[in-house]
């Protein structure tokens, strides 16, 4: 059968990078499962097994990745059970070393310790990506820092506020996901070597009774894998409330993704503000002038499964029985890849989509005009009791005009004319000069510049600091393009 008579995960297919394909791949999983056998036998060896040899160890180590994958599916249809075919594949390889591979250890040995692995290597892809996201949105929002615009409270018309900072809004929320990635990557620990249910009973065994040996073992095989140290206990797995913590972060980026999405496909609507848009792109098989939003509604999109993954996660972690069950099994082969990929996918989109922002400050400004007029009526009533004015006189004549025009827009399909109508009034001569200066929109934006530029100074800069070289890698890699 064909590649193409199959069904293919479009996460893999089509959409995640490499690197995250690679790492939730069957060549990065059992060659990590052998690096944790070759881990566990060094330690064993350091700490007093003789029956375990250098070149038992040399043998492994040259074998890492020499997994022969037709023996290994033989195996597992006669012995049905996957860790023993491959132990058994990689005993093959290493004759000399196969009397002690996995000795002393139980299947989830290599499987939780190599999944804790796989995601603490797919958290370090998605921090690293995020950090180069917030980075690209921030620029945006500190080039556009002064631009006003309409602000918008249950998409109706409020108070201006600025381009950048609406964005800082979006960097906000990505900074809280930042430091939540940030947390899990910080609170994940191994498995280590704790035995069948977790008691180490099988190495005290081995090590003749000696707990001092066998605790030491299970500190040395993590930090032989890159693990400060292993969990104080597990059962047979590590608790899966670890999982449920990783994808409750993940889907809480998913949230974030799909808010800013959302607001870029309203602002698109608007005509404000789009996500690029290449030159022979087609927006509509039938609508040859559409440009639709195909990358803010693929983030949504991915971004609701994300979101749905973490309920899952919860699930299975309020089911395992005691030390453990085998139904999260299936469950976290499906749940845990797709949570990463997906959210790779989704921060590669957003990279693109920060990069590439078009701006149309003509149609931001006009539509600055059609609202600005009934927002600085409160500005005219000061001007002109600054003047000497009845305040109540003044906001009765506002008033009748201000519907007057709000019926002129409305019913009779006319622009905004509340300021000709002012101008025509002889009540607000005394402040006819003074209109243009009442109605410039820089005048309406408060603090937004500032806050943009202290935002940027206070929460953003500190918090990509430990970054920097991977945003200057990826900035190079811009350049180059």
């Amino acid at each position: 059968m064909s590649e193409n008579a199959k069904y293919q995960s479009p996460l893999t297919s089509r959409y995640a990078s490499e690197e995250m394909s690679f790492n939730f791949s069957n060549d990065k999983r059992f060659s990590t499962w052998r690096q944790l056998w070759l881990n566990l036998a060094t330690a064993e060896k350091q700490l007093g097994l003789k029956d375990i040899t250098d070149e038992m160890l040399d043998e492994m180590q040259r074998n890492l990745t020499n997994i022969d994958y037709a023996l290994v599916a033989e195996e597992e249809r006669s012995r049905r059970h996957d860790v023993m075919a491959h132990v058994h594949a990689f005993g093959v390889v290493c004759p000399k070393a196969a009397p002690i591979i996995h000795l002393g250890a139980t299947s989830c040995f290599v499987t939780d310790n190599a999944d804790l692995l796989i995601l603490r290597d797919g958290l370090d892809i998605l921090i690293r990506k995020l950090a180069q996201t917030i980075d690209s949105l921030t620029q945006f929002a500190v080039v556009h820092r002064a631009l006003p615009t309409l602000g918008f409270t249950h998409f109706q018309p409020a108070q201006l506020t600025t381009v950048g900072k609406r964005a800082t809004l979006w960097v906000q929320e990505l900074l809280w996901d930042l430091r939540n990635l940030e947390r899990c990557r910080q609170d994940l620990l191994f498995r280590g070597a704790k035995g069948t249910t977790g008691t180490q009973a099988s190495f005290l065994t081995l090590f003749d009774n000696d707990v001092e040996k066998v605790e030491e073992l299970d500190q040395l095989v993590s930090r032989l894998s890159g693990f400060e140290k292993p969990y104080a206990v597990t059962g047979q797995t590590y608790l899966r409330k670890v999982d449920a913590d990783l994808l409750n972060a993940l889907a809480s980026f998913g949230a974030t993704a799909h808010k800013i999405a959302t607001d870029i496909r309203l602002l698109a609507n608007l005509k404000e503000i789009e996500e690029p848009f290449e030159k022979n792109q087609i927006g509509s098989s039938a609508m040859a002038y559409k440009r639709n939003p195909m990358r803010c509604e693929r983030v949504c999109s991915l971004a609701r499964h994300i979101i749905t993954l973490a309920t899952n996660a919860l699930n299975t972690s309020s089911v395992q029985w005691l030390e453990r069950t085998l139904d999260d099994s299936a469950n976290r082969r499906i749940s845990l890849p797709e949570g990463f990929l997906t959210t790779d996918i989704v921060l590669s989109v957003l990279q693109n989509v920060f990069d590439g922002l078009v701006v149309y400050p003509k149609v931001i400004e006009r539509r600055i005009q059609q609202e600005l007029p009934f927002m600085a009526t409160e500005n005219i009533i000061m001007a002109m009791v600054k003047k000497g004015g009845d305040r109540q006189v003044c906001h009765e004549h506002i008033r009748v005009l201000s519907h007057q025009s709000g019926h002129h827009v409305k019913v009779e399909g006319g622009e905004n004319d509340l300021l000709d109508r002012i101008r025509r009034e002889p009540y607000f001569a005394p402040i006819l000069d003074e209109l243009d200066a009442l109605l410039d929109p820089s005048t309406f934006i408060g603090c937004a510049p500032r806050q943009v530029d202290r935002f940027v100074e206070n929460e953003v800069q500190p918090a990509l600091a430990p970054y920097a070289d991977v945003i200057s890698k990826k900035k190079n890699v811009q350049l180059e393009v």
